[in-house]
């Protein structure tokens, strides 16, 4: 039995980057971004404040970008790179029990018959998945911002600061 279409993902013609490296991008963001916010005054002279960083995250999906405001060295880069390769290897097996999980909810909410029990069942797999992802990535992220030097990290903070300001400009008017 298929899932409906809504439960479906688009057919992508263009290639696309893998779904785990664009999570490893967003949590270094959000990794480095946090360990840069500390360093940085809040609004009232303490640590960096909540909305430090925008939604998309500290490189948001542009890390060698990033990397090049900050003149990371080759050496940096590779370390980098290293990191969420060996993490996206570990996270690899992941991405097919997640397509099946996903399919097997859209099944369950298919039936005939909802079964509330079995549809939390798969949904409490799911969360479960996503923590294992989530602490691993956040572990590549904390070994990644590791790379950089303070100043480096003070750098993507202050870019990421000016973004949100930017962000929140648009959404206000």
């Amino acid at each position: 039995m298929t899932a409906p279409q809504f439960f479906r993902r688009p057919v992508m013609t263009t290639p696309r980057t893998p779904h785990f490296f664009r999570i490893a991008l967003l949590t270094a963001a959000l990794a480095v971004g946090g360990v840069a916010a500390q360093a940085q005054p809040g609004p009232r002279g303490g640590p960096g404040g909540p909305g430090m960083m925008a939604p998309g995250g500290l490189f948001g999906g542009h890390m060698d970008h990033m990397l090049d405001l900050v003149n990371a060295t080759d050496s940096q880069r590779s370390q980098i790179d290293a990191i969420f390769k060996a993490a996206r290897q570990d996270l690899a097996g992941q991405r097919d029990t997640g397509r099946k999980l996903h399919e097997q909810m859209a099944t369950l909410y298919t039936a005939t018959n909802v079964d509330a029990a079995a549809i939390e069942s798969v949904r409490a797999q799911l969360s479960a998945q996503h923590e294992v992802a989530s602490k691993r990535m956040s572990q590549a992220s904390i070994d990644a911002a590791r790379v950089l030097t303070p100043e480096q990290r003070a750098k993507i903070a202050e870019v990421m600061k000016k973004r949100q300001a930017r962000m929140a400009s648009r959404q206000a008017g």
